[in-house]
């Protein structure tokens, strides 16, 4: 069995995801969900860039996010909406 990330959201991300949430809670909700599986599989299918900061998409969301191995954490940097 693979080990389970501690997933962080970073203080300027989850400000971003109140301020989205504003008009778009269901989407909104949906990228907590996404974030929330990175705990298990934290280099999903789709998923792009380096070995450890990386990048999904979900619905017109991206989200920008860390891997440490050395603490086992994902640590979401940045939430964005595509135009």
């Amino acid at each position: 069995m693979s080990a389970v990330y501690e997933v962080i959201w970073e203080p300027e991300a989850l400000r971003q995801a109140e301020r989205l949430a504003k008009n778009d809670p269901s989407g909104v909700r949906q990228v907590f969900t996404a974030v929330d599986r990175l705990a298990r599989d934290p280099r999903p299918r789709g998923a792009f860039g380096s070995a450890d900061l990386l990048r999904i998409h979900v619905g017109p969301y991206r989200v920008l996010y860390e891997i440490s191995a050395h603490r086992i954490r994902v640590s979401v940097i940045h939430l964005g909406r595509l135009a």
